[in-house]
């Protein structure tokens, strides 16, 4: 029984606190690599939010050159669903694009449906090229806000 003891004493291993050390450290390197993801998420959604008006921009632009005018809002921000900007589809867009995230796309056009302006809240700093002015019913001007005029 003595040798049994004995033998452990002798062998090599790590004590509690050192492994208590080491699961703080891969708790803390865990947390870190996380954090920087959520940012990288939410700049990749902004990234996305100016894809899509781009892409809205590009389908109203074939539109006008269809119909010699875009799509009536009755000069208000309405958001963008089938109901609003559905003529857009099939022919000019696949599909209308949605916000990744829980905000929502708008569109305004002004009532002579000579000019339009798409918007769309970010999460982080508004990207270059924002139209920073308010228009038909759309805050352009809010800090948040991403707009897009031709």
């Amino acid at each position: 029984m003595l040798k049994f003891f004995s033998r452990r004493k002798n062998q090599r291993g790590f004590t509690l606190i050192e492994l208590l050390v080491v699961i703080a450290i891969i708790g803390i390197l865990a947390t870190i690599v996380l954090v920087s993801l959520n940012t990288a998420r939410s700049k990749a959604r902004d990234v996305r939010r100016v894809s899509d008006l781009r892409q809205l921009s590009l389908a109203l632009e074939m539109y006008y050159d269809d119909n010699n005018a875009y799509i009536d809002s009755a000069g208000a921000c309405v958001q963008i669903t089938e109901a609003n900007l559905g003529a857009l589809t099939p022919d000019f867009v696949g599909a209308l694009p949605e916000d990744p995230g829980t905000t929502h796309y708008f569109y305004g056009a002004d009532t002579t449906e000579q000019d339009y302006v798409l918007m769309a809240t970010v999460e982080n700093d508004v990207p270059t090229g924002s139209y920073k002015t308010a228009i038909y019913g759309c805050a352009c001007a809010t800090a948040k806000n991403y707009c897009i005029k031709p």
